[in-house]
């Protein structure tokens, strides 16, 4: 272990047997201190939201098809022409030293050897340009919470382009924080400092010492889709916009030049009693219509709830919570433990579903019974 303002974090790197990604967090939760624990795994309020994510995913079944002549499906597929193996790519999270001491790097390397996209956060632990460096040309894209001073935006931004990101990602649903139980409960403030903080000015608020909330402080309070256009004009590179829940948004942000919209209710850790994400998909995707790629997160545990969510209109998904327990148990290797088991298991859902290829299981036959 490696201990930093008191605070103990894992330097475990080996591989691990995953036997499913919703038990993983029982064996993280032995290794991550409480009050880190309690951030990660947290929701607001009283968790409604983030438990009706994974719930949400029985309101769909798979029709299975036994006699369409499928063997060794493949996972392949591509994103803004970026090929990957999988079509499962790291969601953007704050602060991966919480759970290890290498923490976004780590998670960028196990993201790189599992073939797949590595999304750094702004409030990382490590800058972006470490976190690009330790990739070995694994494509990453850079999210931002945008910041009311755009002298800062630019200069995250400039150091994102320089470091050779592919694509920016605008969380647009964190104007203010949502009220974390657990962080009062256990009186959580960042051990660590969040190198992207720090690298703007010494003297300015690094992250460590503080909130969540004291950090959104300074997040910008109004964004609206002319932000997306100056990101891209500034960048000239592809814009997700993050935290899509409507339609209605997501036409406002291809409308602002989004390259493509991520739906996402930010695991159920800001708006308590809005709609699982999962829900929320299908009405999405079809007013999207195919002109930007549509990325979904938030409650995927199950190579299954992969399955459904690109059945429902999503071109890929991504995940978080799970590959931060992975990170905890054993570093860069047991992250990319947990993409490719996930990726082994919507492989076998592929073949009892008569789907050889990301493009069939696009438009695969799901049905609606509630138990």
């Amino acid at each position: 272990m490696t201990e930093i303002n008191g605070y103990q974090q894992s330097d475990d790197e080996n591989h691990i047997e995953v036997v499913d990604l919703p038990t993983l967090g029982e064996e993280a939760q032995k290794v991550i201190p409480t009050g880190g624990f309690g951030y990660i795994s947290g929701g607001s309020e009283n968790d409604w939201t983030e438990k009706v994510n994974q719930q949400a995913f029985t309101h769909k079944q798979i029709v299975p098809r036994v006699l369409s002549g499928v063997d060794n499906p493949s996972t392949e597929t591509s994103l803004l022409g970026i090929d990957t193996s999988m079509p499962i790519l790291m969601t953007p999270l704050a602060a991966h030293g919480l759970a290890h001491s290498q923490g976004e790097k780590d998670t960028a390397k196990g993201a790189a050897a599992a073939g797949t996209i590595m999304s750094s956060s702004t409030y990382s632990t490590f800058s972006i340009q470490d976190i690009a460096a330790v990739g070995n040309g694994a494509p990453q894209f850079f999210q931002l919470y945008l910041s009311k001073n755009w002298d800062i935006n630019e200069a995250w931004l400039s150091t994102a382009v320089k470091s050779g990101v592919k694509a920016i990602i605008l969380t647009a649903d964190a104007t203010v924080g949502g009220y974390r139980e657990a962080d009062i409960i256990n009186n959580f403030k960042f051990p660590m400092p969040m190198a992207n903080l720090e690298n703007i000015s010494k003297n300015s608020q690094n992250g460590q010492g503080t909130g969540i909330k004291e950090i959104f402080a300074s997040a910008a309070q109004k964004i609206t889709p002319d932000d997306i256009k100056r990101i891209a004009d500034f960048t000239k590179l592809p814009v997700f916009v993050k935290g899509i829940q409507s339609p209605e948004d997501a036409m406002l942000a291809i409308g602002g030049g989004a390259a493509g919209v991520w739906i996402s209710n930010h695991g159920g850790r800001q708006l308590n009693g809005g709609p699982a994400s999962f829900d929320v998909l299908p009405a999405i995707a079809k007013a999207v219509g195919g002109r930007v790629p549509v990325i979904f997160d938030s409650g995927i545990r199950r190579g299954s709830d992969v399955f459904k969510a690109l059945a429902s209109g999503a071109d890929m998904v991504a995940i978080g919570r799970p590959v931060i327990y992975g990170l905890a148990l054993g570093g860069a290797p047991a992250v990319e433990d947990v993409f490719n088991h996930l990726n082994m298991e919507l492989k076998t859902v592929m073949q009892l579903a008569g789907t050889k290829n990301i493009a069939e299981v696009k438009e695969a036959l799901m049905t609606s019974f509630n138990y």
